[in-house]
């Protein structure tokens, strides 16, 4: 048995072992399909342990089975959502509540349950980096709680950098649950109480509670501003048909993309994502840690769009071609690229050939052999099926007013070459681009003013998240789509973040192996409606976190070019393009520099 079939059979024994141990800790022993009580069990039964490397990997893998089991037969999800605080920023810690309670219970059932928890949260622990830790800012409040909550109930030992990551927030903690703590913990086998109790606290932290009174305050001033007279009816009416609308809004846009995605609890994932598996959910999870400070005054004018629905058909067929005219005396470097990048993903594949066959090509080698037994029938070869690894690279491109004139054509004609070339190479390419409906807020803004502007709104702005060209497109359908970026227009502010979050989670449900996310941009996140009303780091900070997570805790390889600026303070793998000249000798060796780096992830 070769190596990898060894290693094969390993992975497969241990996937058994850890489905078994989960079946046999939640007393669920055979999985069906009857409700949502078993959907953590037949999740873990479909984990892939491909990337099961390390001891670390081990004890990771060994603790999310243990926890997925104790949440099959200790957590009611019923009573879970029956107390769910209305307050949206609060879900997440109320989440992390349930998580420690259904684990604190397997604790005291099995000594071992117990130990693999500890381990895991210990390990967690130590490989978290302190970095610039100096106010609560540069601590994820989810993040906080968790090491508290680990410190109370768990009795788990923090290192000196989670104590000074707990120290900024510990106190409003305290504050609110540290006279309960004995109550929670008396009454952990009991869901209802203990969740019901959880969720009336977590309102109460102070950063909470000043969420609600902001809303509070502004449906108040609307009260005011909107009923100088007795016409509440009226009125209640008319806002319940803006919050159908708002609802209505935010489901017609493409299924694959949500701006709230990443505030969704693990619940939520389990309802709305039966197949993602045990990393996809931690994803979600760090995604919501990022995001917790980011907000958005609101997405009911968001929009997500096909290139092709931007413009009629005879104004696309004129763009595209005087997107062909500036590709004139490029061809040469179209091959010559293609050429290059497909020897290079050749030389990745496994090649074999075998022997001894009936027919094929004749083996020279074999030649003497055919000279003393001319009936010898078996002198031929052929090349085995070759083992190619299947990829996906998704380019998206900021298309932001400063991207005006030579920037937007570098770009379309980056698109163009790189779609071209890598479909020669068998790897699916997606296009994609970024920008908002409207300058100066647009509709968003709009709709702040009448709701009496309350202070830091988040974003504010409309967004327009466009589709130039989708993974599975073939090249020749969409061509005329690459054209649009020369819309005059069309270009006006870009929200980075916010567009990365997008691609990000549109490439991360791809089943390609390899996941490359390139961005093309002239620099910094800019959007006057937003920057004037909330800090000047606003869209840079959520940037820098969302490029950081894809970077540190994702499968995703992301990789940004900058147009006419550097922007490699905002991504590790950064460079930069003036000229079209050098674009093609470039991006053959940055894409071949990730064609051969092994994952780290």
């Amino acid at each position: 048995m070769s190596e990898k079939s060894k290693d094969l059979n390993l992975k497969e024994k241990l996937k058994q072992a850890l489905s078994s141990t989960i079946r046999v800790i939640s007393d669920e022993p055979i999985i069906k399909n009857n409700g949502n009580k078993n959907k953590d069990l037949k999740k873990f039964d479909d984990f892939d342990l491909e990337n099961l490397n390390s001891k670390n990997d081990f004890i990771k893998a060994r603790a999310e089975a243990d926890s997925s089991a104790l949440k099959i037969k200790f957590s009611d999800e019923k009573v879970y959502k029956k107390n769910i605080p209305s307050n949206s920023s609060c879900k997440s810690l109320y989440s992390i509540t349930e998580k420690i309670r259904y684990e604190t219970l397997g604790g005291k059932m099995l000594i071992g349950i117990k130990k693999n928890l500890r381990e895991n949260y210990t390990q967690s622990i130590n490989l978290k980096k302190g970095g610039q830790l100096k106010s609560k800012e540069d601590v994820p409040v989810n993040e906080a709680f968790e090491l508290y909550m680990l410190k109370k109930f768990h009795n788990i030992q923090l290192n000196s950098v989670t104590n000074t990551m707990l120290g900024f927030w510990e106190k409003e903690f305290n504050k609110v649950i540290e006279k309960h703590i004995n109550f929670l913990k008396e009454n952990m086998e009991d869901q209802e109480k203990y969740s019901s109790k959880f969720s009336k606290l977590l309102q109460n932290i102070e950063v909470f509670q000043t969420d609600d009174n902001e809303e509070t305050k502004e449906e108040n001033n609307d009260s005011e501003q909107d009923n100088p007279s007795n016409d509440d009816q009226e009125n209640d009416s008319n806002d319940k048909k803006d919050q159908k609308e708002d609802v209505e809004t935010s489901a017609s846009l493409d299924s694959e993309y949500s701006v709230d995605e990443f505030n969704l609890d693990d619940q939520q994932i389990d309802a709305d994502s039966e197949d993602l598996n045990n990393e996809q959910i931690l994803q979600k999870k760090n995604m919501n840690e990022i995001n917790l400070d980011y907000k958005i005054f609101t997405n009911k004018y968001d929009e997500i769009v096909k290139a092709e629905n931007l413009e009629n058909s005879d104004e696309a067929t004129k763009l595209r071609k005087t997107l062909d005219q500036q590709l004139i005396g490029f061809q040469d470097v179209i091959t010559k690229l293609a050429n290059k990048l497909h020897r290079q993903l050749l030389a990745k594949q496994n090649r074999a050939w075998e022997f001894d066959l009936e027919e094929g090509l004749l083996d020279s080698s074999k030649l003497p052999r055919i000279i003393i037994d001319p009936y010898n029938s078996l002198s031929f070869k052929k090349e085995k099926d070759l083992d190619f690894k299947d990829t996906i690279v998704t380019l998206l491109i900021d298309n932001s007013g400063s991207m005006r004139g030579r920037p937007i054509t570098i770009a379309a004609i980056c698109a163009d070459i790189l779609s071209r070339t890598l479909e020669r190479c068998s790897v699916k390419v997606e296009i994609l681009g970024f920008t908002t409906k409207n300058w100066k807020g647009g509709q968003s803004r709009e709709h702040w003013n009448k709701k009496s502007k309350p202070k830091t709104p988040g974003r504010l702005n409309d967004l327009r998240h466009i589709i130039y060209k989708s993974a599975d497109a073939h090249w020749r359908q969409v061509k005329n789509n690459l054209g649009l970026m020369l819309k005059e227009g069309l270009l006006k502010e870009n929200i980075d973040g916010e567009a990365i979050s997008w691609a990000f989670n549109r490439i991360k449900k791809r089943r390609e192996e390899r996941k490359i996310l390139m961005v093309i941009s002239d620099g910094a996140p800019v959007d006057d409606s937003t920057l004037s009303v909330n800090s000047g780091d606003f869209l840079e900070k959520h940037l820098k976190k969302m490029v950081k997570f894809i970077e540190d805790k994702s499968e995703v390889e992301i990789l940004a070019i900058g147009i006419g600026h550097d922007v490699s303070r905002y991504y590790n793998k950064a460079i930069k393009i003036t000229d079209v000249n050098e674009l093609g000798d470039v991006m053959i060796s940055q894409l071949s520099t990730l064609f051969d780096q092994k994952k780290l992830h």
